[in-house]
C-alpha cells in the first residue's frame, strides 16, 4: 500500500531590519544628522527672512544720496531697445565740459534671460569691461567681471560666488588670482538673520600681492530692518579704526530719507563725515538732494517729458572751498518693439 506524501509549505524569511535601524547602530555621525535636521526645523519654524547680501548693505542709502549720480558738465545717454525677452539693448553715452574728468564716450551692450546676464562696454580710448552672471538655481549665482585697459596696472579679474540660503547669505570673491603661488585678493563675506529684525555678519579680506607678503583684515557688520520694512539701519566696523552708520527711512510713498556717519580713529587720521540726504518722487519726475558736513550741498532733478526721454539738471556748491559745478543731461530711449511686444496696450482706433 502506497504511502502519501504530505507537501510541508515552505516557511518565508523573517523580515529584515530597515537600513534606518542599521544606521542608527553602526552609523557613529548619525547623532550629528540628526541634530542637524532638528536644527534646521527649528529655524524653518523662526521664519526668519533673507537678510540680503553684506555687498548690498545700506543699498537704500546709496539709492537715496547723490554720491553715485551728481555730475558736471554735459552728457546724453541714448539708448536702444531691440528685445524684451530674452533683453538685448545698446547704449551710447557721451560726457564733456566736467572739470573733473576728461571728455569721454562709452558704448555699452546689455544682454539677459532669468537665468544669465551679460553685460559689455567699451570707451573712446580702447579700455574693456564685462560683466557675466549665471544663475545655477534661484539661490545659486557665479559672477564674473573684467576689465583691460591699455594703462599697466588697471585690468583686473573678478570672480565671485553667491549663494542665498533662507536666512542668510554667503559670498566669496577673489580678485586677480594666480593659481601658481595664490596671489591676489580674497573676500568672504556672511551675513546671518538672528531675528525677524536683527541680522549680523562680517566680511574677510586676504590680500596677497606677493608670495612673502600678505594681509588679512575683518570687518563685522549689523543691520536692524523695522517689522514694517519702513526703516532699515546698519552698522559696519573695519579694524584699521573705520566705522560707518547709516539710517534710511520711508516717510511715504513719494518720499526718503536717508543719514550716513563714516568715524575715522587711527594713528593718522582722526575725521568723521556725516551725509544727509532726500529723494522726492514725482509723477513724471525725480528729485534728489544732498547735504554733508565738509561744506557740500548738491541736488539733482531728472524730468521725464515722455516715457523715453528725460532731462537732467544737477549742480553742486561747496562752501569751504567756495567752488561750484553744474551739470545738465538727456536720456533718450528708442525700440523697434511694437507696444504689444513691450506689453503695453496698444492705441484704441
Amino acid at each position: 500500500m502506497a504511502t502519501s506524501e504530505k507537501t510541508v509549505p515552505p516557511v518565508p524569511p523573517a523580515p529584515s531590519p530597515p537600513a534606518s535601524s542599521y544606521s542608527s547602530y553602526f552609523n557613529p555621525v548619525s547623532p550629528f544628522f540628526n541634530a542637524y535636521d532638528r536644527f534646521s526645523s527649528w529655524r524653518r519654524d523662526l521664519g526668519l527672512p533673507h537678510p540680503g547680501s553684506v555687498e548690498n548693505l545700506g543699498k537704500e542709502v546709496k539709492a537715496t544720496h547723490l554720491s553715485n549720480y551728481i555730475f558736471d558738465g554735459a552728457r546724453a545717454d541714448m539708448t536702444k531697445t531691440f528685445s524684451m525677452n530674452p533683453l538685448f539693448q545698446v547704449t551710447h553715452s557721451f560726457a564733456l565740459g566736467s572739470q573733473t574728468a576728461p571728455p569721454s564716450y562709452n558704448f555699452t551692450s546689455i544682454f539677459a534671460t532669468p537665468s544669465v546676464f551679460a553685460q559689455g562696454g567699451v570707451d573712446h580710448e580702447g579700455n574693456v569691461n564685462g560683466r557675466f552672471n549665471h544663475g545655477w538655481s534661484a539661490n545659486n549665482v557665479t559672477k564674473v567681471q573684467a576689465q583691460f585697459s591699455q594703462q599697466a596696472g588697471h585690468n583686473m579679474i573678478q570672480v565671485e560666488q553667491d549663494y542665498q540660503g533662507t536666512d542668510y547669505n554667503a559670498n566669496l570673491k577673489t580678485i586677480n588670482p594666480w593659481p601658481a603661488d595664490f596671489t591676489g585678493i580674497y573676500v568672504g563675506s556672511y551675513l546671518q538673520s538672528l531675528t525677524k529684525n536683527l541680522a549680523l555678519g562680517f566680511e574677510t579680506y586676504h590680500s596677497r600681492p606677493t608670495p612673502d607678503d600678505s594681509e588679512t583684515a575683518t570687518s563685522y557688520l549689523a543691520k536692524y530692518t523695522s517689522s514694517d520694512k519702513n526703516w532699515i539701519a546698519t552698522a559696519q566696523v573695519q579694524p584699521q579704526g573705520v566705522a560707518t552708520a547709516t539710517y534710511w527711512q520711508k516717510l511715504s510713498e513719494r518720499v526718503e530719507v536717508a543719514a550716513d556717519l563714516q568715524v575715522i580713529a587711527n594713528a593718522t587720521r582722526r575725521d568723521a563725515i556725516a551725509t544727509l540726504g532726500a529723494k522726492y518722487d514725482l509723477r513724471m519726475a525725480s528729485f534728489k538732494t544732498q547735504l554733508d558736513s565738509t561744506g557740500k550741498i548738491s541736488a539733482l532733478l531728472e524730468q521725464r517729458f515722455t516715457p523715453t526721454f528725460s532731462f537732467l539738471v544737477a549742480g553742486e556748491i561747496d562752501h569751504f572751498k567756495n567752488a561750484a559745478k553744474v551739470g545738465v543731461g538727456v536720456m533718450i530711449e528708442g525700440t523697434t518693439l511694437t507696444p504689444e511686444e513691450m506689453g503695453m496696450p496698444s492705441e484704441m482706433q
